[in-house]
């Protein structure tokens, strides 16, 4: 264990006197090449910073608003029929939106019934087996100018919602 952590100490510095040693075996301006990769990068935060802005708004609404207690409401008959527990249904519903909010659900599952019961392991293996989809499209999509997300949309939900499901699966078969 103490070489594991010495070896994980040294990383990043190595890395950093790798990239430095190579630089200077190129004859390459190490530094002036790291300050054009921050300008550049100071240039993409720019151009991405107005959508998530947008998203941290949309995302604040749709919690505040209730809007979320009462999709889960309609929603408990099917729910019920398929054997979905409802108490994952907030964190399936925000896990493709939000990573923070995503969390917080999920740490509140943990917290109210515990990290080793059947609801703890699904929430866990949720949050391993999907992603903020919305984020990672309006940041992604949002760098290189692609307007056109519909598709993108479609595809990253339909893979979500196949992680959810499989999630809830594989732990009721497991526990």
């Amino acid at each position: 264990m103490q070489f594991l952590n010495f070896v994980s100490n040294l990383a990043m510095p190595l890395i950093i006197l790798i990239i430095v040693i190579y630089g200077l075996k190129e004859k390459r301006k190490v530094f002036d090449d790291f300050l054009d990769g921050a300008k550049e990068g100071i240039g993409i935060v720019l151009s991405i910073f107005p959508t998530l802005i947008g998203l941290f708004v949309a995302i604040g609404a749709l919690r505040s608003s209730g809007i979320l207690d009462i999709i889960i409401r309609i929603l408990n008959p099917i729910l019920s029929m398929i054997n979905f527990p409802t108490e994952l249904m907030p964190l399936a519903m925000l896990r493709p939106i939000s990573g923070s909010s995503s969390i917080a659900i999920a740490t509140d599952i943990m917290t109210n019934y515990g990290t080793d019961t059947e609801l703890g392991m699904m929430a866990s293996v949720i949050m391993g087996s999907t992603e903020t989809t919305l984020y990672t499209i309006a940041v992604y999509t949002s760098c290189v100018k692609i307007k056109k997300t519909r598709f993108i949309l479609l595809a990253a939900l339909t893979a979500d919602i196949v992680g959810i499901i499989t999630s809830v699966v594989v732990c009721r078969f497991l526990s």
